[in-house]
């Protein structure tokens, strides 16, 4: 990784200072149900993680694992109800979130911790300039005045590479392309320097080129900030270059976690390497592309025992039974599968 220029911002100064050696981000048994006229739909499930300071951790899996809802319960904008957590903590510096005011949270969203959203053309407000939504991030939460939050405003878009910075800090959403709507996003998302941040599908219903583009900034504004960064995506090519550990998420459990290079070279879960399976290859052209049969469980319906054996080859009496824990395989990687070691030989 190479460090390109300077943050544009000042130095971070946290209120939420760390307590004892504690991780930078630590999810720990987290639960969100939602509960609807149905009944209660289980969407996360017992996640636990930890983010370092300076680290990318992916979270994969496909639409409706629970990935986006995990995002949400860090960042505190779960809609209450539906939405119910009922047991889990989520810890910055060793403060728990879960337990904090509404005032609190509010402090550490934007400041310590924060949030790209994947449709940037709906979380930009089509009625102000860009500019404008930039600068706002600075008079509310840094007291600026116009001008000068302005003057940050424009620095930001000239740091995620908004040609004609200048000329554009008055332009609206609409007169930008998906790839630029998308750097606007990341500059609102570092304007206050957090020490966490969260993408959610960075480059949904971009084209190759512009989604290497953004990933590549994502990873330069990470490298120079040194903020520990949460990739949330369902494409496991998007992150390979990126990312330094992978978890591997469905139906709201994770299924494995490792480092990203032996994640990809030795998956341990069936889950994991379905999805390796399924990236298209340059050595396989002309051949069928591999594909996970069947559906992701009803999460008001959940399976019993592991709630991938409906689709996964190697299902057994005792995977339909008995529901796996994530335990450690091998140095560094946990996998919840019963067979881990004797399928793959983790």
């Amino acid at each position: 990784m190479t460090t390109t220029t300077s943050s544009p911002t000042t130095t971070r100064h946290s209120e939420f200072a760390p307590v004892g050696d504690a991780p930078l981000l630590e999810v720990q048994d987290l639960y969100v149900d939602f509960h609807t006229d149905d009944g209660v739909a289980h969407a996360i499930n017992g996640v636990s993680f930890q983010l370092q300071p300076g680290e990318s951790l992916a979270i994969l899996g496909e639409s409706g694992s629970g990935k986006s809802v995990t995002a949400q319960a860090i960042m505190g904008i779960l809609d209450v109800p539906p939405a119910k957590i009922p047991q889990g903590s989520v810890r910055y510096n060793g403060h728990d979130l879960l337990t904090m005011s509404e005032d609190q949270r509010r402090r550490t969203r934007g400041p310590e911790i924060s949030m790209i959203f994947q449709d940037a053309l709906s979380s930009l407000n089509p009625v102000f300039p860009v500019g404008w939504q930039i600068a706002e991030m600075f008079r509310q939460h840094r007291g600026m005045n116009k001008s000068d939050a302005y003057a940050q405003a424009v620095r930001l878009m000239e740091r995620v590479q908004i040609p004609a910075a200048r000329q554009r800090v008055k332009a609206y959403p609409h007169q930008f392309s998906g790839g630029m709507r998308q750097r606007i996003m990341i500059a609102m998302s570092i304007a206050l320097d957090p020490a966490v941040l969260i993408a959610d599908e960075p480059t949904t219903a971009l084209d190759v080129t512009v989604q290497a583009q953004i990933m590549k900034l994502l990873e330069d504004l990470q490298e120079e900030r040194q903020m520990g960064l949460i990739l949330i995506t369902h494409d496991l090519g998007v992150v390979a270059d990126v990312a330094d550990r992978i978890a591997v998420m469905y139906a709201g459990r994770l299924m494995e976690t490792a480092d990203v290079y032996e994640l990809y070279r030795r998956p341990a879960h069936p889950y994991t390497k379905g999805l390796l399976d399924s990236i298209p290859r340059l050595d396989q052209k002309g051949q069928t592309l591999a594909a996970i049969g069947g559906l992701p469980p009803n999460l008001l319906r959940m399976p019993t025992g592991c709630p991938f054996h409906p689709r996964c080859r190697y299902a057994q009496d005792v995977c339909r039974q008995d529901l796996p824990e994530l335990r450690e395989v091998a140095p560094g990687r946990r996998t919840a599968c019963h067979f881990a070691e004797e399928v793959y030989g983790a």
